[in-house]
């Protein structure tokens, strides 16, 4: 980009459709690829400008974090379903305390697991909000999205 040299970044997970015409060399599938240009199938993705990659990046960190973090419900959720047949909510998880999971649980060990991963869930959920913050301050509404 920084070279201008002009050129086309393949959307690799669109190309499963022309499996049965790729060959199994570079020199072949750039003939291929080459031709799907010409023809103007070729399915491209585009380069974040150098600038964004950076929020773009802290985007899908959040994004991972946030699935980790329902990892950690759902984990909890099925251990108490599983060892005390009653069904908690996201919402009554999130509020459990240490004392809350000895209680319902009928054993150290288990209570244990559950305030264990309480506690990697809400140092999870921590970091998103720090995430949030920081990405509020720096992410600015394209034009193009505007109404």
């Amino acid at each position: 980009m920084e070279a201008v040299y002009s050129g086309h970044l393949a959307n690799t997970a669109a190309i499963k459709q022309y499996d049965g015409l790729k060959h199994t060399h570079d020199h072949s599938d750039a003939r291929w690829f080459a031709q799907f240009l010409r023809f103007g199938i070729l399915p491209t993705g585009s380069l974040y400008p150098k600038a964004e990659r950076a929020v773009r990046d802290l985007l899908r960190k959040r994004s991972q974090l946030v699935r980790q973090k329902t990892a950690n419900l759902l984990s909890i959720q099925n251990l108490v379903t599983r060892n005390t047949g009653t069904a908690l909510t996201g919402n009554r998880i999130k509020a459990l305390t240490a004392e809350q999971g000895h209680d319902l649980l009928q054993t150290t060990e288990l209570a244990l697991a559950v305030t264990s991963t309480l506690a990697v869930m809400r140092c999870v959920a921590e970091q998103i909000t720090e995430l949030e913050h920081a990405l509020k301050a720096c992410v600015v509404l394209q034009p193009t999205f505007r109404q």
